[in-house]
């Protein structure tokens, strides 16, 4: 009797493990896996418009979504092991840049990927196509050749005799090539001297600049996270080499840089939820086209211009979307 009574019991818990999993896998959020490259307080404004877009979409963070965030800062091997555990924990999409995507590509190819931005990812061979990306990943690309032109147009209304321009890039990038790559072709019809200096840790930034003071007019820092960590650093060596600094982002300006034009970040984060937000309602990224951005900045920094002793024309401060003063 009591061993007929110890199997019923048994049979009826066995039973139960089945609908206590199902219950528990319900109950699970769907999860984003946010890896970012560079540092928290650096992503902050980007993040938030991410986090923003999300709950105007129906996401709310610890109630209809969680957000798992770890952070590369700036070192390229953590991508490959922040994915990898990303993998492990069965995040249900990753949303990183471009750099650290190479990363995840290496380590995952199953979980859906979105790139909030990225210079070149057909170059890179991560999507087949702008409007038809297939694999397990879709995103915005930032690749303009117009874009870097328009840079050395403004910047030379406040730096009418530049002739020599040094783009400081981490050549271990590939995203920083394809950009330094844009300034180059761009900087030929206007007659400017492109060269390049490679900055692969941070220890390489003090030499770096210090050994262009004299021999260049201006300096042309590329997106990387690394750069972007160190960027009041490269500022205040630059006003100290007498560098007019441009950037393709508003957080060089914001650390003490002289002027930045390119794709408002904040916004393409917020187009980066809606793709998350498409994915996670089932469309496969590879079916969703990469997209391109549609708003850009003009940001200028006046104190930086007077510790430069340079001019900004006032035509050029009415067409700024944003003055430090």
């Amino acid at each position: 009797m009591i061993r007929r009574e110890f199997i019923r019991l048994l049979g009826g818990a066995a039973a139960a493990w089945p609908i206590v999993a199902r219950a528990e896998q319900a109950s699970r959020l769907p999860t984003i896996g946010l890896l970012g490259s560079s540092t928290p307080s650096a992503w902050a404004p980007w993040t938030t418009a991410f986090q923003q877009r999300l709950r105007e979409l129906g996401w709310t963070e610890g109630r209809s979504i969680a957000i798992e965030y770890r952070w590369a800062e700036g070192r390229n091997e953590r991508g490959a092991e922040i994915a990898a555990e990303f993998a492990r924990r069965k995040v249900d999409v990753i949303v990183t840049t471009g750099s650290s995507a190479l990363a995840v590509k290496e380590a995952i190819s199953t979980v859906p990927v979105v790139f909030a931005l990225w210079s070149d990812p057909i170059g890179s061979g991560y999507v087949a196509s702008l409007a038809r990306p297939g694999g397990n990943a879709t995103g915005l690309s930032l690749q303009s050749l117009d874009t870097a032109a328009k840079r050395l147009e403004l910047l030379r209304e406040v730096v009418p005799d530049l002739r020599r321009l040094t783009v400081l890039a981490r050549l271990d990038n590939p995203s920083n090539v394809v950009e330094a790559g844009e300034v180059e072709a761009a900087a030929r019809p206007l007659g400017i001297e492109i060269t390049i200096s490679n900055a692969k840790r941070a220890e390489d930034i003090v030499p770096v600049i210090e050994a262009l003071k004299g021999r260049v007019d201006a300096l042309h820092i590329v997106s990387d996270p690394l750069l972007l960590a160190n960027g009041i650093r490269i500022n205040t060596l630059a006003i100290g080499a007498r560098l007019p600094t441009m950037y393709s982002y508003r957080e060089g300006v914001e650390n003490g840089g002289l002027m930045s034009y390119g794709a408002n970040m904040p916004n393409l984060w917020r187009r980066a939820a809606e793709l998350v937000d498409k994915i996670l309602r089932g469309t496969k990224p590879g079916a969703i086209p990469v997209e391109q951005p549609t708003k850009f900045d003009l940001v200028i920094n006046l104190v930086t211009a007077k510790a430069l002793t340079l001019t900004v024309p006032p035509s050029l401060l009415a067409r700024a979307d944003e003055v430090f003063e």
